[in-house]
């Protein structure tokens, strides 16, 4: 997994009533997700770590622990999928 993981370049997010829209124009893809997922996306600057990115998504949601499981899965997920590099 990237160390320092960054959002891909030509997204755009756009929010919609139950959730996010994210279109990948190089790609011509169209992804839906959640808020959560929007947060651990939105923290891939290139400069957060993975356990950076698990507090702020911890701090966003007032989570008593941290999501370590769930960012992971997150991030591979936002990976494969070609949103994040």
């Amino acid at each position: 997994m990237i160390r320092f993981p960054r959002i891909a370049e030509n997204i755009e997010i756009n929010q919609v009533e139950d959730g996010y829209v994210i279109y990948q124009a190089d790609r011509d893809r169209v992804h839906y997700v959640n808020k959560s997922a929007v947060v651990v996306l939105e923290s891939c600057t290139g400069k957060n770590t993975h356990e950076e990115i698990e507090r702020i998504l911890q701090e966003a949601f007032d989570l008593p622990e941290v999501p370590k499981k769930e960012v992971a899965e997150c991030l591979e997920s936002l990976y494969q999928e070609g949103l994040i590099q």
